[in-house]
C-alpha cells in the first residue's frame, strides 16, 4: 500500500498513476483501515489534478467509497464489531470533510456526464451523508448551486444513476427543512411523481418505494412544502395509486410496502399535528378529487391484506377528522352486502369482535373517534340509534347504538373499553346529547323491569370487573357527567353510588387499583363541581363533609393526582391516535386526558372551598347571569329597532319614488297646458281676422261656416280641459291616500322605541315636502280657473257675434231657412258650452275643498311632529338615565369579578368585552339621535 501511494504521488506518467490507483481500489475492500490512513490524501490530490482522465477519477472515487462506506464491511463483520465499523466510517468521513473544498470538488465531479465518474461520485456523496449527515448538509447548503446540481440526477436517462440520485436526496433531505424547501422548489414533486407513474404506481419495484420515502422526507413536518404540494395540484395525482381491482389475492410484498408508504404519505398531509387550516384545505382537496372515495373503496373491498386494511382505516380517519363534508360522505358509505349496511356499522362490528386483530380494532376505534370529532350531526345520529323511539323493533338490522351497548356489556374487557370510549366521544362537548342519553333504557333479563344505561354502568362498576372494563366505564361516566347538572342529579339519585365511590377511594389497594381510585375521585369531584344542589341529601356541602370524614381532603387530592402521574396517561396525551403495544396498556383515551387536565385543578379548589365561598360564588354567578340576560335583552331590542328602522327607510324610499313620479307628471302637465295656451292664442288671432274679413253681407255663408268650425274646435278644447281636470282630481285623490297612509303609520309608530324615532322625523320631513307639492298643485288649479274664466269670456264674445249676425241673416230672403237652422245650432252649442262651464266651476269648487282638507291634514301632521319631538326629548332623558345605571352595574360587576379572582375562580373576560361593546353601541346610538 505504501509503495502504491508513493507511485500515485511521484509518478509522472498518467498510466502509472492510474494503475496504482486501480491497485489501491482492489486492496481497499480487504485492507480498509490501511488504505484509508495512507492513501486518502493522495486520492484527494488525484481528484484535484487529474480531472481530464475520467478513468483514474472513477478509480479514486471507488476507492474512497470503499474506505468510507460501511455497507460492504457490515455484511462481513460480526455483530460485536459493528460499532467499531461505524466508528471507522465516521472517522474517515470526518477527515474527508474537514476541508470543505473536498465536498465542493465532489459536487463538481457529480456534474460530469461520464458514467464512470458520476455514478461513483453519487455513491460516495451518499455515504458521506450517511456517516456525517448534518455537517455535509451544511457544506452543500452553503456551496453555490449545491442542491440544484444534485437535483439534475433525477433527470438522468440512465436508471442506475437516477435511482441512486433518489437515495442521495433521501439522505440529503433528512431533518433539514431548508434543504427540503430548496429541493421542493426545484420541481422535485413533479419529477418524483413522474417516476412513480413510469414505474407502475403501487405495482412498481423498489424505485417506487425510494421515491415515496423521499416524498415523505420532503413533506413530513414541513408546512411550506405541504402547502406547495397542495397548491401545485399534486394531491389529484395521488388518486391513481389507490385503484385496486376486484381480484385482490396474491399481492406481492413490494406492492404491500408501496401501498403502505402511499397511505402514510396521505396521512402526512392531513396529520392532526399540522396547522388546522392546512389540514382542512388538504382534506377538502382529497374529497373533491375523489381520493377519499377511492380510499373508502379499498376499505370495503374484499381480499385486501390486513395491514393495508388497518392503515387504510387510519388514513380515512385522518382525512375525515374535523371536516364536516368528508364526515357526511363517510356516513353515507355502504358496505357491498345484502342488504347494504353503513360502513360505520360494519367497522363497529369488527371493533367489538374479540377475534379480530388488536391493531385493526384500534384503527376502527380511531376511525369512529375521527368521525365524531367536531361533528354534532354525527354524534346525534349515533345517540339517536339508542333512543327508544328510533330502535328498530323488527330486529332485522343492527344499529351502531346496539353494537356499542353490546360491546359495553360483553365479557371481553377490550370490547368494554373500546365501546365505552366510543360512546364517550359521541357525548363530547354536547350537553343536549348527554341529557338525551339519560332516556336510554336497557332490558337486562326477562321479567325484570328495564334499567337506565347510567344505572347499568354503575351496576357493572360495583360488581368488581376487570380493571380495563372499570377504567373504560369510569371514563365514560366522567365525560357524561361533566358540564351536565341533570346527569349529575340522576347519578346521585341512586343511593348506592356515592358510598361505592367513597369506599373505593378510601381503601389502600395495590398499584393496579390506584388508577381506578383516581378515576373514582375524579367522578366524585365532578359530582360536586357540577352539582346544582337539587337533591337535599347530596348538596355540595354535604358531599364535601362526607369526603372530609371518610377520606380526608389531602388523601382525596392525592388519589386524584394518581391519574396524571400514570405513565399510560402521558402516552395517551401525546397524540389522538390510540397506539398501544399490547391490549393491557389500553387504559387512557386522548380526549379524556384533556378533560382530566381541565378538571383536576378546579376540583381541587372546589374541595377546599367553604360553604360561604360557595354561596358568594353562586351569588356572583347569578349576578353575572342577570347581567348577561340584561345585555341579551338590550341586544334583542336594538336588533328589533334596527329592523324597524330598515322598514321605515324602505317606506320612505318608496314614498320618495312616488313623489318623483308625481313631480314628473306635474311638469308634463304644465308643458301640455303651455302648448294648449299657445294653440288657444293662435285660434283667437285667427278668429279675430275671420270676423273682420266677413263683415260684408255677401260673405255671410262663409262667416257662418267659419263660426261653426271654430265652435267645433272650442268644443274639442273644452273636452281636453275637462280630461285634464279629471286627471288632476285623480292625482289629488292619490295624494289624499298617501296622506292617510302617513297618518296611520305615524299613529302606529307612536309606540316604538327611541331609536326608531329618527325614522319618524324622516317621515315628517317627507310630509312637509308633500305639503309643498300640495301648494304647487293649488297654484296650478288657480291658474286653470283663470283659464276657465277666459274660456267663459270667449264664449260670451261668440254669443255677441251671434246676435250681430242675426240681422244680416234676416236681410237675405234667399238664406232665411239656412239662418234659422244656424241659429238653432248656435243656441244648442251655447247651451252645451254653458253646461260644461258650470260643470267645470263645480269641479273647481270640489278641488278647493280637497285643498282645504289636505291643508288641515298637514296641520294635524305638524302637531304630530311637535308631539314626537317632545317624546324624543323624554326618551333621550330616559336613555341617559339608563346609561348611568349600566355604568353603575358595570362597576359592580368588575368589583365582583375581582372578588372572584381573589377567591381563585376563573373568570372569562368576554363578558367585559361584550358589555364594553354594548356601551359603545349605546353611545353611538345616542350620537346618531342627536344628529
Amino acid at each position: 500500500i505504501q509503495k502504491l501511494c508513493d507511485r500515485v504521488a511521484s509518478s509522472t506518467l498518467l498510466d502509472d498513476r492510474r494503475d496504482a490507483v486501480r491497485a489501491l481500489k482492489s486492496l481497499s475492500k480487504k485492507y480498509r483501515l490501511e488504505v484509508g490512513i495512507q492513501a486518502m490524501e493522495h486520492l484527494i490530490h488525484v481528484l484535484q489534478t487529474d480531472r481530464s482522465d475520467s478513468e483514474i477519477i472513477g478509480y479514486a472515487l471507488d476507492t474512497l467509497y470503499n474506505v468510507i462506506s460501511n455497507d460492504l464491511e457490515e455484511e462481513e463483520q460480526e455483530e460485536n464489531s459493528a460499532k467499531q465499523v461505524d466508528d471507522l466510517g465516521s472517522q474517515f468521513t470526518e477527515i474527508f470533510i474537514k476541508q470543505q473544498e473536498n465536498v465542493t470538488l465532489l459536487l463538481t465531479l457529480v456534474e460530469e456526464f461520464d458514467f464512470h465518474v458520476r455514478w461513483p461520485g453519487v455513491k460516495l456523496l451518499t455515504s458521506l451523508l450517511k456517516q456525517q449527515g448534518p455537517q455535509v448538509q451544511q457544506i452543500i447548503l452553503v456551496s453555490p448551486m449545491g442542491v440544484s446540481r444534485l437535483m439534475d440526477l433525477l433527470a438522468d436517462s440512465r436508471e442506475v444513476i437516477r435511482n441512486d440520485g433518489v437515495l442521495l436526496l433521501q439522505q440529503l433531505t433528512k431533518s433539514n427543512a431548508a434543504i427540503q424547501k430548496i429541493v421542493a422548489f426545484e420541481n422535485a414533486f413533479e419529477r418524483l411523481l413522474d417516476i412513480i407513474t413510469e414505474e407502475g404506481n403501487s405495482d412498481g419495484g423498489i424505485v417506487v418505494e425510494d421515491c415515496l420515502l423521499l416524498l415523505q422526507n420532503l413533506l413530513k413536518n414541513n408546512n411550506s412544502n405541504q402547502n406547495f404540494f397542495k397548491e401545485g395540484s399534486y394531491i389529484q395525482r395521488m388518486k391513481p395509486w389507490f385503484e385496486v381491482g376486484d381480484d385482490n389475492c396474491g399481492w406481492s410484498a413490494q406492492k404491500v410496502t408501496n401501498l403502505h408508504l402511499m397511505l402514510q404519505l396521505v396521512r402526512v398531509l392531513v396529520s392532526p399535528t399540522n396547522p388546522p387550516g392546512a389540514t382542512s384545505s388538504c382534506q377538502k382537496a382529497m374529497f373533491h378529487c375523489g381520493l377519499l372515495q377511492q380510499l373508502c373503496t379499498i376499505l370495503m373491498a374484499t381480499g385486501v391484506p390486513a395491514d393495508i386494511l388497518t392503515e387504510t382505516i387510519n388514513t380515512v380517519s385522518e382525512v375525515i377528522r374535523g371536516c364536516q363534508t368528508n364526515q357526511d360522505y363517510f356516513a353515507s358509505v355502504n358496505a357491498p352486502s345484502n342488504p347494504p349496511r353503513p360502513a360505520i356499522v360494519v367497522l363497529l362490528m369488527s371493533m367489538v369482535n374479540e377475534r379480530q386483530p388488536f391493531v385493526l380494532r384500534c384503527a376502527v376505534l380511531y376511525c369512529f373517534q375521527c368521525f365524531l370529532y367536531k361533528n354534532q350531526k354525527g354524534q346525534g345520529e349515533i345517540v339517536s340509534t339508542l333512543l327508544p323511539s328510533t330502535i328498530d323493533a323488527t330486529g332485522n338490522s343492527v344499529s351502531a347504538g346496539q353494537l356499542l351497548c353490546g360491546g359495553l356489556f360483553s365479557t371481553d374487557s377490550l370490547s368494554n373499553w373500546c365501546a365505552a370510549v366510543a360512546l364517550a366521544h359521541a357525548l363530547q362537548e354536547n350537553a343536549t346529547l348527554k341529557e338525551q342519553l339519560l332516556r336510554v333504557q336497557l332490558a337486562t333479563s326477562i321479567g325484570n323491569p328495564p334499567v337506565s344505561l347510567l344505572q347499568q354502568c354503575t351496576n357493572i362498576l360495583s360488581q368488581g370487573s376487570k380493571v380495563q372494563t372499570r377504567v373504560g366505564l369510569l371514563m365514560l361516566l366522567c365525560t357524561w357527567l361533566s358540564n351536565c347538572s341533570i346527569a349529575v342529579t340522576h347519578f346521585l339519585h341512586n343511593p348506592a353510588n356515592v358510598p361505592f365511590l367513597t369506599g373505593q377511594i378510601a381503601e389502600n389497594l395495590g398499584e393496579e387499583e390506584q388508577l381506578v381510585q383516581g378515576l373514582c375521585a375524579l367522578l366524585l369531584g365532578i359530582s360536586i363541581y357540577y352539582n346544582d344542589n337539587s337533591l337535599e341529601n347530596y348538596r355540595k356541602e354535604k358531599l364535601k363533609q362526607l369526603i372530609e370524614k371518610r377520606i380526608g381532603r389531602e388523601n382525596f387530592i392525592e388519589k386524584l393526582g394518581f391519574i396524571s402521574k400514570h405513565e399510560l396517561y402521558s402516552r395517551a396525551a401525546q397524540k389522538p391516535q390510540p397506539s398501544f403495544s399490547s391490549p393491557d396498556h389500553m387504559m387512557f383515551d386522548h380526549e379524556f386526558t384533556k378533560l382530566v387536565k381541565e378538571l383536576e385543578g378546579v376540583i381541587s379548589k372546589a374541595i377546599y372551598k367553604s360553604s360561604e365561598e360557595d354561596k358568594k360564588e353562586e351569588e356572583v354567578k347569578k349576578t353575572l347571569e342577570q347581567h348577561d340576560n340584561i345585555v341579551t335583552h338590550y341586544k334583542k331590542v336594538i336588533r328589533e329597532q334596527d329592523q324597524e328602522l330598515e322598514e321605515l327607510k324602505q317606506r320612505i324610499n318608496t314614498l320618495t319614488s312616488q313623489n318623483e313620479q308625481l313631480q314628473a307628471t306635474v311638469t308634463q302637465q304644465v308643458s301640455q297646458i303651455q302648448q294648449h295656451k299657445d294653440q288657444y292664442n293662435l285660434l283667437k288671432v285667427q278668429l279675430g281676422k275671420d270676423t273682420q274679413h266677413h263683415n260684408s253681407h255677401g260673405d255671410t255663408f262663409q262667416m257662418n261656416g267659419i263660426q261653426t268650425e271654430e265652435m267645433s274646435k272650442l268644443k274639442e278644447e273644452l273636452e281636453e280641459w275637462k280630461n285634464k281636470h279629471e286627471l288632476l282630481q285623480g292625482q289629488l285623490k292619490e295624494k289624499d291616500s298617501v296622506i292617510e297612509k302617513l297618518n296611520s303609520s305615524q299613529l302606529d309608530m307612536g309606540t316604538t322605541e327611541q331609536s326608531s324615532q329618527t325614522g319618524k322625523f324622516g317621515g315628517l320631513e317627507h310630509n312637509n315636502e308633500l305639503q309643498k307639492e300640495l301648494e304647487m298643485l293649488r297654484n296650478q288649479i288657480q291658474l286653470q280657473s283663470v283659464e276657465i274664466s277666459k274660456l267663459q269670456m270667449e264664449n260670451q264674445k261668440l254669443q255677441v257675434m251671434n246676435t250681430t249676425a242675426d240681422p244680416m241673416l234676416r236681410d237675405g230672403s234667399a238664406t232665411a231657412a239656412t239662418s234659422s237652422e244656424l241659429e238653432g245650432r248656435l243656441e244648442q252649442e251655447i247651451k252645451e258650452l254653458k253646461s260644461e262651464v258650470k260643470a267645470l266651476s263645480e269641479e273647481k269648487e270640489s278641488l278647493k275643498q280637497h285643498l282645504d282638507s289636505s291643508s288641515s291634514t298637514a296641520a294635524i301632521l305638524q302637531d304630530e311632529k311637535s308631539k314626537l319631538q317632545r317624546e324624543v326629548a323624554e326618551s333621550k332623558k330616559e336613555q341617559d338615565d339608563l346609561l348611568v345605571l349600566l355604568a353603575d352595574q358595570d362597576q359592580k360587576i368588575s368589583a365582583l369579578k375581582i372578588k372572584l379572582k381573589d377567591l381563585g375562580v376563573p373568570v372569562e373576560d368576554e363578558d367585559d368585552t361584550e358589555s364594553g361593546d354594548q356601551g359603545d353601541e349605546d353611545e353611538d346610538g345616542d350620537e346618531e339621535e342627536q344628529d
